[in-house]
């Protein structure tokens, strides 16, 4: 290929494309191109520009370019591919790694197979539509995947869900993994924490607290949390919830919140949240490996998710009967929550075990380095090939 003959005497270049710019993604993508420039790659991202997103990464040492591109497909599709298309040559990479389906659409119209591409698609679009809309973004992807050199996926759920959909593609799966620096357990234990929160020490009641965190959107599902919140507090009255994060849904989401539930937006870390809580609730419709539920685990706490692709490979082994319930299913997903909360021995052991596990199996840089491998893998690199090309 062209790009590899053109870059083989400079420093090992990644163009990362990528659009959400809040939620899940973004932290796997910031984690991602930190642990890179670290490593001494050249990380290229292009992304919406003025964003807290795009801030954050120039902020870790990546070169980033301003990507104007809507979360959905719609009219301005033509020109945000262009666009993708001339931010990527003018950086030469000898990658491109797109994120999620926008950018994957766009990156791999824009390239059509001519520089190696990784498409990783943190859950598939098909699963987030419905009727004609749906049958049209899984045909694109059985088209596409010709398109990329690799489609990533983060759990073997995602990979199985791709193949039964009739994807065609060369597959590999990393999982997702946290920064355990920044999440991590503490002595002091969840009550302590809330001390240190205005929205939970000014409320009162000493009661356990439930934390979900998560762009407030249909994806999420706060809104079946919302509908078992009811039942929960019926078994545990003195139980409080905090919905963590903002999105579309916000207002509806208010509007049918039973009494006393908090709301406490867009946060610039989850992790005191997330040490703060008895309990952390993820009832998404879809997913292809949560983030939150890693953090809290790595936090030392124990979850409950709802039965999506990525949540049983995130538990630790024996918690499927704790921490697992059908999606779009209030009755269970109030039984297993309000068990924990009425179970303060239950709950303590499964977040000591969560913790181990968390550390073991899901460190960011173990994420990092496997993904590093890929590329190497992609360009025909060995492994002292690799570093050679990365130290320059």
């Amino acid at each position: 290929m062209q790009s590899k003959i053109r870059t083989a005497n400079r420093r090992l270049t990644v163009f990362h494309l990528l659009q959400p710019v809040e939620g899940g993604v973004a932290r796997v993508v910031t984690d991602l191109v930190r642990a890179q420039v670290r490593e001494g790659i050249r990380a290229v991202v292009a992304c919406p520009p003025g964003t807290a997103l795009s801030r954050e990464l120039a902020g870790v040492g990546a070169e980033v370019h301003g990507w104007r591109a809507g979360r959905a497909p719609g009219p301005g599709l033509a020109a945000e591919t262009v666009s993708a298309a001339r931010l990527i040559s003018a950086s030469s990479p000898d990658v491109v790694h797109a994120h999620s389906a926008k950018a994957g659409l766009a990156a791999r119209l824009a390239l059509r197979g001519r520089v190696p591409t990784v498409f990783q698609p943190h859950a598939w679009s098909f699963d987030a539509v419905g009727g004609a809309t749906a049958l049209a973004a899984l045909a694109w992807e059985r088209y596409a995947a010709r398109w990329a050199e690799r489609i990533l996926c983060v759990s073997e759920a995602e990979r199985r869900a791709g193949e039964k959909a009739g994807i065609a593609a060369r597959w590999t799966v990393i999982r997702n993994g946290v920064d355990l620096s920044e999440f991590r357990g503490d002595a002091a234990g969840p009550e302590a924490v809330r001390r240190t929160l205005p929205l939970l020490s000014g409320t009162p009641g000493p009661g356990p607290v439930v934390v979900c965190v998560g762009r407030l959107c249909r994806q999420k599902g706060q809104d079946v949390l919302l509908r078992a919140w009811p039942e929960i507090t019926r078994v545990a009255p003195e139980a409080r919830l905090v919905l963590v994060g903002d999105g579309p849904d916000r207002e509806r989401l208010s509007r049918i919140a039973p009494s006393g539930v908090l709301f406490a937006g867009a946060v610039d870390t989850t992790s005191s949240w997330l040490r703060a809580a008895d309990v952390v609730v993820l009832p998404s419709r879809w997913e292809g490996m949560a983030l939150a539920p890693l953090e809290a685990m790595a936090c030392g706490r124990p979850v409950v998710l709802a039965d999506v692709s990525g949540a049983r490979e995130s538990l630790p082994p024996g918690h499927h009967r704790y921490g697992l319930v059908p999606p779009d299913d209030p009755r269970a997903l109030a039984g297993a929550v309000a068990r924990l909360l009425t179970d303060r021995r239950l709950r303590d052991s499964l977040g000591r075990q969560a913790g181990a596990h968390a550390r073991a199996n899901f460190d960011v840089r173990h994420t990092a380095t496997a993904v590093s491998e890929l590329y190497g893998r992609l360009l025909g690199l060995s492994e002292p090939m690799m570093r050679e090309r990365i130290s320059r």
